[in-house]
């Protein structure tokens, strides 16, 4: 396990590191190319902490631009969510924002060389036939019967194309290479698509777009890129964004290298299967907190800052290094909120106790710090009154030896108060306890009188003053390591059906003042975050971000 205090590797930013020194590169220019057809997620969140986290580090650049080849998917809305993704997680990109169709002119004239050099044909082959003349892994593929047309009269076709004089599927255009070639990507790839689709960017302009593969290299070459960085499975895909840049007119020749992707536990990154939970509404929205989305953790209570420290804990290598623990992700954020929340108390189950022996009307107040180690954040008041409420976890009627907490005869301390001891139990007629009616030993106020053994310290919050909440409790939405790893079984069948747990809380008073996004400590309990859509300050809604106990970093410490 990679000690989190010294850097993991980055076998990318060695190699860049190197080019400099050797004065290969002078200045390296990076990209993030995300297809707007959905949200970002957390394996994004690695190749964005990777590209813009090397173009920070080396004096260079880092352009984001849109891969907008596909106008049936994608939606100036997640443009816009993904350009809030990458501003909040703190990362600015080089000049004005790009998109893949702002090439598209320079595209098409590239495509139109190609066929003149006689290395692209319009092709009349369906997809299946396209699929199968295509061959297999052991076997070769078999040319086209339309792979020998003239340059002219691929010309022809293509303009015809780019007009809209034929149907969808009807025609291709493809890159003449080896339909013999051991890599099946270089077996005449599909360059442009006929597809009577309005494209967010360019409107009615084209009706026809280029494949992926067309456009990413050229693209990368018109911008400068020095370093085009992926994932591995586009590896097999290299040959063929070298071929393009070898056999086209490009200003510059940039270097692809790709890296192994990230693969959380109990967690699903494929962005077809997080658009049918949208889409089914089995979440809610792409930014529920229980999406792997990096909106969705934003809105769960996750910061920039941890999501970047977890980036940098699990680092870059080109070796599949199998599932990494969700575990390292929680230690992630809820390092930071140690250091970072506020503190305050909620009872998430409120029982009532009457401190019988306080009067009726008396009422004490505390100062009690912001949070104990931050002398920036503002101290508190806490105000202690004869009704209070503690959580129903706290209190158990018949309590094993080992429970410290409150029970009948037993004594506990308030958290920043009085040591109490129960007396009563009240119930309902359904033998449901409902009330605890204890004393309070009010020499018990900031110290343990000697001779007295009090264990047990509890939260607490006022009756009178207590803010109503409403707390989501947020759990791995799936119940088993790898959702989609059993192709005979429905994803779907691994849901986790406790996932979200409502409660109606109470929170001390300090709460009224929470903000969207403000984040807690609530005390014994764990990291919370008012809902940054819904929270106002009529009806405060918190999102459980990550819980007290730190499983990662007790396995850290004994590897």
């Amino acid at each position: 396990m990679t000690n989190e205090t010294t850097p993991a590797p980055n076998f990318i930013r060695n190699q860049v590191l190197d080019e400099i020194e050797g004065g290969q590169v002078t200045k390296i220019v990076t990209r993030f190319p995300p297809e707007p057809n959905g949200f970002l997620h957390i394996g994004h969140a690695k190749s964005i902490c990777l590209n813009f986290g090397l173009a920070e580090q080396m004096g260079g650049e880092c352009h984001l631009r849109f891969d907008d080849t596909n106008p049936t998917k994608e939606e100036q809305a997640y443009i816009d969510a993904i350009k809030e993704d990458v501003n909040w997680l703190g990362f600015e990109w080089a000049g004005q924002v790009r998109f893949a169709s702002d090439y598209f002119d320079q595209l098409y004239a590239w495509a139109q060389h190609l066929i003149r050099e006689g290395k692209a044909y319009v092709d009349d082959l369906t997809p299946d036939q396209i699929r199968e003349y295509r061959g297999t892994l052991t076997e070769p593929g078999q040319p086209s019967p339309y792979r020998e047309r003239s340059a002219e009269e691929n010309l022809d076709l293509l303009e015809r194309m780019r007009q809209g004089e034929f149907g969808e599927s009807e025609k291709v255009l493809r890159a003449k290479i080896d339909m013999a070639s051991p890599n099946i990507n270089l077996r005449d790839p599909i360059l442009y698509r006929i597809r009577h689709a309005s494209h967010h960017q360019t409107g009615d302009k084209w009706k026809i777009y280029p494949s992926y593969d067309f456009t990413h290299g050229q693209s990368d070459a018109i911008e400068g890129v020095t370093h085009s960085i992926c994932t591995l499975e586009f590896e097999d895909h290299r040959p063929l964004y070298e071929w393009f840049l070898n056999n086209l007119p490009v200003p510059a020749k940039p270097r692809q290298i790709e890296f192994a992707r990230l693969n959380l536990n109990y967690t699903l990154t494929s962005k077809r299967k997080l658009k049918m939970l949208v889409d089914e509404q089995i979440v809610d929205g792409w930014d529920d907190p229980r999406m792997p989305t990096i909106s969705g953790m934003r809105r769960r209570g996750y910061t920039p800052a941890s999501i970047r420290k977890f980036c940098d804990m699990i680092g870059v290598t080109r070796a599949d290094g199998g599932l990494v623990d969700i575990a390292m992700l929680t230690h992630a954020i809820r390092s930071d909120l140690e250091d970072n929340a506020q503190r305050a108390m909620c009872v998430l189950k409120p029982l009532k106790v009457v401190l019988t022996n306080v009067p009726e009307g008396h009422e004490e107040e505390y100062d009690v710090l912001g949070h104990p180690a931050r002398d920036d954040m503002p101290a508190r008041k806490v105000p202690l009154t004869r009704e209070i409420y503690i959580d129903q976890d706290d209190f158990m009627e018949d309590a094993p030896k080992k429970f410290f907490r409150l029970a009948p005869g037993k004594e506990v301390r308030l958290r920043n108060s009085y040591v109490i001891r129960c007396d009563e139990v009240i119930k309902n007629a359904a033998g449901e306890v409902t009330e605890l009616h204890c004393s309070v030993d009010f020499d018990t106020l900031g110290k343990n009188p000697e001779g007295r053994k009090v264990k047990g310290v509890i939260h607490w919050v006022s009756v009178d003053h207590g803010i109503p909440l409403e707390v989501r409790l947020y759990d791995n939405l799936f119940m088993v390591e790898q959702p989609d790893r059993d192709k005979d079984v429905d994803f779907l069948d691994h849901l986790n059906p406790e996932s979200l747990t409502v409660c109606q809380a109470i929170g001390e008073p300090s709460l009224a003042d929470a903000g969207p996004e403000a984040r807690y400590q609530f005390e014994r309990v764990g990291y919370f975050c008012a809902d940054r859509h819904v929270s106002t300050p009529d009806h405060l809604v918190f999102n459980r971000t990550v819980g007290l106990k730190d499983s990662w970093a007790k396995i850290k410490q004994k590897g």
